[in-house]
């Protein structure tokens, strides 16, 4: 759970005494190794603030990547879900005035919200962070999310997805605050809430349509929007977001005509958006593809959607341990990538099981079509964008 920050070690780290702490540890190896001799140094020049110093610099790096507060100040919970900024930026694009931030925790998700836009939150530590990070300019309030202090306005929500004793819940019920208390505070105005993917959204009936957003390939959030928010006819939507600025959306509003066949020339793993979006046959419909079995997320067919990863089928056939040991050698395969949909394989311990030595590199595909359990023997490409 990391360091518990007080509100007097954020009142320290924002001074000029803080500042200089931070920035004469900010070199420190902070590795196993060095813990001994980094908390040495921190008790030399910050004795009374020395961990707070020490977490806040630990977390500054890991922050880098993820938002843009080059000074800020976090605690590990709220860094942890704070939301990457290409994502934050996406979903605040979907806003056309203000919004209210109900949960703005650190404000990381405040901060790419259209100007104009306030947060509150019922943890003053955090919001003193958020003071930090956001500058004075930012309207911030404490307030219970569940008890509304604004009018009018769209609404914002990131529930806390940890329980007291910082173990993960998936179960939107134990959120903080609940899903459904969420919904019914804010019945009368848009509201978008974020939630971790793999959420079960039956479970919010309410939701107008839910949002499913990959980056880089990794699938960060989804986002349940209401009323103005929400796309008129759509009920699910996959956005897929690159570090290069590239992106693209499909929705349950385009066509889902696919076909159904045996492996073509190309296998398509689709993003792991589409995927839990339950938008496969959409990009298979779009892209010109077919499924190997309705119910498995892999497509094929003769050319690949640009600007993907997709595999070049060199054979395929009924999957044994014993066949496809057989095939890899066959080919001089020593080092192979395993991918797996449908079938109960784990591919950390079929691995080392195939005792490959060849020299070239594959990838095989086990998955199943109807009840045959198959391999594609394939090799992975870049497709060129569009």
């Amino acid at each position: 759970m990391g360091y518990a920050f007080s509100l007097d070690d954020v009142a320290y780290l924002r001074s000029d005494a803080g500042s200089a702490a931070l920035s004469a540890l900010a070199d420190l190896p902070l590795t196993p190794a060095s813990r001994l001799s980094d908390v040495k140094l921190a008790k030399q020049v910050s004795p009374a603030h020395f961990a707070a110093v020490l977490e806040t610099v630990l977390l500054r790096r890991k922050a880098a990547a993820k938002v843009r507060f080059t000074d800020g100040l976090f605690t590990s919970d709220a860094l942890q879900q704070a939301t990457p900024h290409a994502v934050a930026a996406h979903r605040a694009r979907r806003f056309t005035g203000p919004a209210h931030d109900v949960t703005c925790s650190i404000g990381a998700d405040l901060a790419a919200l259209p100007e104009g836009s306030i947060g509150s939150d019922l943890d003053p530590v955090r919001l003193a962070m958020a003071r930090h990070n956001l500058g004075d300019a930012v309207p911030l309030v404490r307030a219970d999310a569940l008890r509304p202090v604004s009018r009018g306005t769209a609404v914002v929500a990131d529930p806390a997805r940890r329980d007291a004793t910082g173990r993960r819940t998936w179960y939107p019920a134990d959120f903080a605050p609940p899903l459904d208390l969420l919904a019914q505070a804010y019945a009368d105005r848009d509201l978008a809430v974020k939630c971790a993917p793999g959420v079960d959204f039956a479970v919010a009936p309410w939701a107008d349509e839910v949002e499913l957003v990959s980056l880089d390939g990794q699938v960060r959030e989804a986002c349940l929007w209401t009323r103005g928010l929400a796309t008129p006819g759509v009920s699910r939507r996959a956005t897929v977001l690159r570090s290069d600025g590239a992106e693209w959306t499909i929705t349950s509003a385009e066509p889902d005509d696919c076909p159904v066949r045996e492996p073509d020339e190309w296998l398509v793993d689709p993003d792991g958006a589409v995927v839990r979006a339950g938008l496969v046959r959409h990009y298979a419909a779009r892209h010109g593809l077919a499924q190997l079995d309705e119910r498995i997320a892999y497509l094929t067919g003769p050319t690949p959607p640009p600007g993907v990863r997709a595999f070049r089928v060199v054979e395929h056939g009924h999957y044994s341990e014993k066949t496809l040991r057989s095939v890899l050698r066959a080919h001089d395969v020593g080092r192979v990538e395993i991918l797996v949909r449908g079938l109960d394989v784990d591919p950390n311990a079929l691995r080392p099981r195939l005792k490959l030595s060849g020299a070239g590199e594959a990838t095989v595909a086990l998955t199943r079509i109807g009840r045959r359990p198959v391999y594609l023997l394939a090799h992975a490409e870049r497709t060129r964008a569009s």
